[in-house]
C-alpha cells in the first residue's frame, strides 16, 4: 500500500478540482433506515451503504461538523489502497466542505456515533475518469469500511462567517438562555498567535447587555447548560477596526484581529417579564419541580422577604414556623407579587422586582418591619413551598359546575360594584367557562346554564364597556342574542359598543329593535337620543373637514396666463365637494 496516499489531501484536492466542489453535495436522501447486514442506495447517483454495526442515539453529523473516523479503502476486487487503521491514527475532516470525495460527504452524514458501515462509491462520486495513480485505476468503483468515532459540531451561528462555534462538550437538557437572562460563564480569549488577551474563571452578565465582546452574548444564546465551545471570531464580532487598548491584566487587541475564545456556559438564571406591560421582572434563583403552576384562586404557601432597592427589609414572612398563606387573585398581596407567584412552580425560588404601579403605588405604606415610601420599586425573594389549585371545570360534576359558575358570578358582581372592572371581567369569564360545555346536562341543568350564560356574558359586556374594550363588548352581547334574540339589555349594550366604534347604522338597528320589544325603556330612549346627537356631531366634523379642504383649494393663486382656465377647473371640481360639505 502506498503510504503517501492519504485521504485528507488525495481525496479532497482531487475531488474539489475535478467534480465541482461542495455546491453539489446536498442531493442525498435522508439517512436510510437499515438493519445490520442490510444494504440500501443513498440518493440517486449509485452510492450504497451496508450497515455493519449500529450506532448510538439518533443524531447525525451535519455539514460543517468536524468528524473523526477510522476507514479502510479497497477496490471491488478486494485490493486495499489505504487504511487509517493500519496507521493507528483516526482521520479528521470537516463534513460537507469538499475536503474529501463526494461519496464520503454524502455517506458519512447518514451515520451515527459508533456506527460502522461499508460504502460502495461509484467513480462519479470518487476519483472519476482520471483515477488516482498508481493505486486507483480510472473509472474505479471503491468500497470504504468506515467507523464514525465521533464528531464536533461546528456552526456558523450568525450565518455570515463572523462566528464559528465548535462544541467541545455537549451541554445538558435543551434550553438556551434568552436576552433577559443572567448567565454565568468561564472564558479565555486569544489572538491567532496564542496570546491570551482576556480570561475569567467566572463572570455573570445579562445576555442583552453582553460582556467583553459581542461574540460572547451571541454565542451563549446558542448554548446549553454546562456546554463548552471554541469560538472563532471575526473582527466584526470582536473589536472591529479600532481594536482595544490594554488595561491591567487585559491585553491589547490589535485592529481587525481575529479571536479564538474558549467559552463554558456554567449556568444561568432565567429572567421573565410578567404582566401586560412586562414591567414585573422575575429572576429564577432555583428551578422548581414539574410543570404545574398556581391558577387564579389557588391557595399558596410561600416564604418571602420584601426589600427596598437600598436593601431595607420591610417584611419577612414564613421563615419562622408556619409558611405565609394567601389566595391568588384576591388582592391579599400586592398585584405584582400575586401575578409572579402564579408563574412559579412548586419549590421554585425567585427574585421578583416590582415597580410602584404593581406594588404600593404613590402612597406610603407601613409594613411589618419598615415603611415603604411613595413610588417605591420593591424586591421580593420568594419560595413557593406548596399550592392547591382552584378547581377547573373538568374537576367538577354537572351540579358542581353550575354552583361554581353561580359563585364566580356573585364574586364578579361584588367586584363590579367596587369599580374593579378588570377583575370582575375575569370572574365572569371563568363562570362562563364552567358551563361552556353542556352536552351531558339534564334539561333542568341546561335551563340553569342558559340563564347563567346570559347573565355572565351581559355583565362581562358591561365590564368591557367600562374598560373601553368595545369589540369584546359587542362579541359578548352577540353571544347573548344567539341564546335569546329579544334580550333588551344585550341589544342596548351592543348598541353602545357599536356607537363607540362609530358603527352608527348598526347601533340604530339595535336600538330600534330594543324599543320595539320595550317601547317605554328609559335607558334605551336616552341612548337613542345620545346616538342622534353623536351622528349630528359626526356629520358636522365631516362638513368642517371638507370645508377646510375647499378653503385651502380656493386660496391657491393661479398665474395670470392660466387664471381663467384654473378658475373654470376649480369650479367644476369643487361643486361636488360643496354638496358633500352640506351633507
Amino acid at each position: 500500500m502506498d503510504e503517501e496516499m492519504e485521504m485528507p489531501m488525495g481525496m479532497g484536492q482531487e475531488m474539489m478540482g475535478g467534480m465541482g466542489g461542495e455546491e453539489d453535495l446536498d442531493f442525498a436522501d435522508e439517512a436510510p433506515i437499515l438493519k445490520v447486514g442490510e444494504e440500501k442506495e443513498i440518493g440517486k447517483q449509485g452510492l450504497k451503504k451496508k450497515l455493519v454495526k449500529e450506532g448510538e442515539g439518533w443524531e447525525n453529523p451535519e455539514n460543517g461538523d468536524e468528524v473523526e473516523v477510522h476507514y479502510t479503502g479497497t477496490l471491488l476486487d478486494g485490493t486495499k489502497f489505504d487504511s487509517s487503521r493500519d496507521r493507528n491514527t483516526p482521520f479528521k475532516f470537516k463534513l460537507g466542505q469538499g475536503e474529501v470525495i463526494k461519496g464520503w460527504d454524502l455517506g458519512i452524514k447518514t451515520m451515527r456515533k459508533g456506527e460502522n458501515a461499508i460504502f460502495t462509491i461509484p467513480a462519479e462520486l470518487a476519483y472519476g475518469a482520471s483515477g488516482s495513480p498508481p493505486t486507483i485505476p480510472p473509472n474505479s468503483t471503491l468500497q470504504f469500511d468506515v467507523e464514525l468515532l465521533s464528531w464536533s459540531s461546528v456552526k456558523d451561528i450568525c450565518k455570515d462567517g463572523g462566528i464559528f462555534k465548535k462544541v467541545l462538550k455537549e451541554g445538558e437538557k435543551w434550553e438556551n438562555p434568552r436576552d433577559p437572562d443572567e448567565v454565568f460563564v468561564k472564558y479565555e480569549a486569544r489572538l491567532e498567535d496564542g496570546t491570551v488577551v482576556s480570561k475569567s474563571d467566572g463572570v455573570e452578565f445579562t445576555v442583552k447587555e453582553g460582556y467583553f465582546c459581542p461574540a460572547l452574548a451571541t454565542a451563549v444564546k446558542t448554548m446549553k447548560r454546562t456546554e463548552k465551545a471554541l469560538l472563532t471570531v471575526k473582527p466584526q464580532y470582536g473589536f472591529g477596526e479600532k481594536g482595544r487598548p490594554g488595561s491591567g491584566e487585559e491585553k491589547t487587541v490589535p485592529p481587525n484581529a481575529n479571536l479564538m475564545i474558549d467559552l463554558e456556559l456554567v449556568s444561568w438564571k432565567t429572567v421573565t417579564e410578567i404582566g401586560d406591560d412586562k414591567k414585573i421582572i422575575k429572576k429564577i434563583l432555583k428551578e422548581g419541580e414539574g410543570y404545574e403552576k398556581p391558577n387564579e384562586g389557588a391557595v399558596v404557601k410561600v416564604k418571602l422577604i420584601g426589600k427596598l432597592e437600598n436593601g431595607t427589609i420591610f417584611t419577612k414572612k414564613g421563615h419562622e414556623g408556619q409558611e405565609f398563606e394567601f389566595k391568588t387573585d384576591e388582592e391579599e398581596v400586592v398585584a405584582g407579587l400575586d401575578k409572579a407567584v402564579m408563574s412559579m412552580k412548586k419549590g421554585e425560588i425567585a427574585q421578583i422586582t416590582i415597580p410602584p404601579l404593581h406594588a404600593f403605588g404613590s402612597s406610603e405604606s407601613k409594613q411589618d418591619l419598615a415603611v415603604v415610601p411613595p413610588d417605591s420599586t420593591v424586591i421580593y425573594e420568594v419560595e413557593l413551598v406548596s399550592f392547591v389549585k382552584d378547581k377547573e371545570s373538568w374537576d367538577l360534576n354537572n351540579a358542581e359546575k353550575i354552583e361554581a359558575a353561580g359563585k364566580k358570578k356573585e364574586d364578579g358582581n361584588a367586584l363590579f360594584k367596587s369599580g374593579k372592572y378588570e377583575r370582575a371581567s375575569k370572574r365572569y369569564e371563568k363562570a362562563a367557562k364552567f358551563i361552556e360545555y353542556e352536552s351531558s346536562f339534564s334539561d333542568e341543568e341546561k335551563k340553569q346554564s342558559k340563564a347563567l350564560k346570559i347573565s355572565c356574558n351581559l355583565n362581562n359586556a358591561a365590564c368591557k364597556l367600562k374598560l373601553k374594550d368595545y369589540k369584546q363588548a359587542e362579541k359578548l352581547c352577540t353571544k347573548v342574542l344567539e341564546l335569546e334574540s329579544t334580550n333588551v339589555k344585550a341589544l342596548f349594550r351592543r348598541a353602545q359598543a357599536y356607537s363607540n366604534l362609530a358603527d352608527f347604522d348598526l347601533a340604530e338597528i339595535d336600538i330600534k329593535k330594543a324599543l320595539e320589544i320595550d317601547p317605554d325603556n328609559k335607558d334605551v330612549k336616552l341612548e337613542y337620543k345620545k346616538l342622534k346627537e353623536k351622528v349630528k356631531e359626526y356629520n358636522k366634523k365631516d362638513a368642517k373637514f371638507y370645508g377646510n379642504i375647499f378653503a385651502k383649494l380656493s386660496k391657491l393663486e393661479p398665474t395670470e396666463t392660466n387664471k381663467s382656465e384654473a378658475q373654470s377647473e376649480a369650479k367644476q371640481e369643487t361643486e361636488p365637494m360643496s354638496v358633500d360639505s352640506k351633507a
